[in-house]
């Protein structure tokens, strides 16, 4: 009898494209590298995300495209452009709590299979030259917040990568050459946690 094949949707921005490193060395493909690695048979991720989206061009998306009817995970992580654009924390808890549970429809109302990972802070990035890092880190911390709250009401797991990536986001063996988007090697970390959680419900 042949094992089932998860599959697996991620919804986001530039984050979860991997902007800046090739395909592979995303983080919804490193962890279905290694979940692979391990034994447990995936898809190859379906990523519905694009660089410079905020949580309502994200969720104009969902709205107005078709998609599977079934999803066995799902990740979202969004939220990093409605900070950078200056947009009200409100308005983006209000999005990301229809985006959250627009992943959990698509996980099958089991929100169990649905996973948050924070925002990372750019402002410790060499791109934040001369900017507010306090003030950014501060904003940062805000919208993570909320989406942690929303999550854990909604009985979501969130992933905090944020406070890892603060410790040596500025070092370049972590970042690709723009000096804002993580490398490969950071988005290995937060693949090693989704790889963990997926096998977990395997």
């Amino acid at each position: 009898m042949s094992r089932h094949v998860s599959s697996l949707l991620c919804l986001g921005d530039s984050y979860t494209i991997g902007e800046g490193v090739p395909l592979y060395e995303s983080f919804p493909y490193q962890a279905m590298q290694m979940l692979r690695r391990s034994g447990v048979p995936l898809h190859a991720p379906e990523i519905v995300a694009k660089t410079g989206w905020t949580t309502f061009e994200l969720a104009e998306y969902l709205i107005n495209h078709s998609f599977n009817e079934h999803y066995d995970f799902v990740t979202l992580l969004i939220g990093v452009n409605n900070q950078y654009r200056g947009l009200n924390v409100n308005d983006y808890a209000d999005e990301f709590n229809f985006l959250l549970h627009k992943a959990i429809h698509f996980a099958g109302g089991n929100a169990a299979h649905v996973a948050v990972l924070s925002i990372p802070d750019w402002g410790v990035t060499p791109f934040a030259k001369g900017k507010d890092k306090q003030k950014i880190a501060s904003a940062i911390d805000n919208f993570n917040t909320r989406a942690k709250d929303i999550a854990t009401a909604a009985g979501v797991v969130f992933f905090d990568i944020t406070t890892d990536q603060r410790k040596d986001g500025d070092e370049p063996a972590m970042l690709v050459s723009d000096q804002l988007h993580p490398s490969g090697k950071e988005y290995a970390r937060w693949a090693a946690k989704i790889a963990a959680w997926i096998k977990l419900q395997c």
